[in-house]
């Protein structure tokens, strides 16, 4: 659940299924949330969230998503297409490991 790392997390909200009850807004330590015009949870200081899970977990309607933030892909290309990058072979797993 929680991460901890303030700075890498994306705070997702879906308007559609927020009913603007502000639960979210009162439970975030980090004040990441508010309220806009329209009375619907909003991301206002995302940066500051440490993915404490707080919002996700008492969001009533389930509006609420937070994951780490996807890092760029960098994506080699050959001849103007993407070139797959090849797979890393997954370490053994054996005695002492």
């Amino acid at each position: 659940m929680a991460r901890k790392s303030k700075g890498n997390n994306s705070v997702t909200i879906y308007p559609d299924w927020c009913k603007g009850c502000g639960i979210c807004v009162e439970f975030c330590p980090q004040k990441v949330l508010g309220l806009n015009d329209q009375g619907k949870a909003t991301v206002v200081r995302e940066a500051n969230c440490i993915r404490c899970g707080f919002c996700e977990l008492h969001c009533p309607d389930f509006a609420i998503v937070v994951k780490n933030k996807e890092e760029p892909v960098e994506v080699e290309m050959e001849n103007g297409t993407p070139k797959p990058k090849a797979k890393a072979k997954p370490k053994a797993k054996g005695k002492g490991a």
